[in-house]
């Protein structure tokens, strides 16, 4: 798949933890009220097409978005690291850690985007370090991957699904019924699993925008 041309805020980034290093895309709008981490899933990374539109859906509306690849080259075809949530969430509490340390982003609360398996990791991540976490979106996610670990989710989360994807509608029916913090369930009418259908995807983009925005600027952690 050929790469996406960067928009002017885009750079390309290296995290460094033990034993592994992650490429990703830093984007800092100018006067960015809040930076959301991508979480993606099945083993994709910072150039899927999907979250790359939704990621401009932020930047556009002031914030800031950080594209990671959660597994390295070696590891991205491996379906026990695409599965392995601890392990996911452990680079997401990594790339939360980078973020503190950086000048532009260290002062904004910080949003989980999660999609399919990252959504899982994304709220098992909130759990384990709500620490300046404002938000947490699922795009088509198995928030059920994380089922022990909702109950101690405080940000904010917003499951979203396509109506024609009954096997995750039940999954994330169940996970909201597990989750104490505030949240929401936004069904998409006519969308399948990966919003390829016209329009879907936009309206994806418009929730997470306005669930961000609703969210992070006032973050109270």
């Amino acid at each position: 798949m050929p790469q996406p041309s960067r928009t002017p805020t885009e750079q390309p980034v290296t995290l460094v933890g033990p034993g592994i290093r992650l490429e990703g895309v830093l984007a800092v709008p100018p006067r960015s009220v809040g930076v959301v981490v991508f979480a993606h899933g099945s083993g994709s990374g910072r150039f899927s097409p999907r979250n790359n539109f939704v990621a401009r859906k932020l930047q556009n509306g002031g914030l800031a978005t950080l594209l990671l690849d959660l597994l390295e080259e070696r590891e991205a075809d491996d379906r026990r690291k695409i599965f392995d949530i601890d392990l996911l969430a452990d680079r997401l509490l990594l790339a939360k850690a980078w973020l503190a340390e950086r000048p532009e982003t260290r002062p904004l609360c910080l949003g989980y985007f999660g999609a399919s398996t990252g959504a899982g990791a994304a709220l098992e991540a909130a759990a384990r370090d709500p620490s300046f976490v404002g938000a947490v979106v699922s795009r088509g996610g198995r928030p059920d991957l994380a089922e022990r670990y909702l109950p101690a989710v405080i940000a904010p989360t917003l499951l979203i699904v396509g109506s024609d994807d009954t096997p995750v509608i039940e999954m994330n029916e169940q996970a909201l019924r597990l989750l104490t913090c505030p949240k929401d369930l936004v069904i998409i009418p006519g969308a399948s699993h990966l919003f390829e259908e016209p329009g879907t995807l936009e309206q994806v983009a418009d929730h997470a925008l306005r669930w961000f925005l609703r969210h992070l600027p006032s973050c109270p952690f």
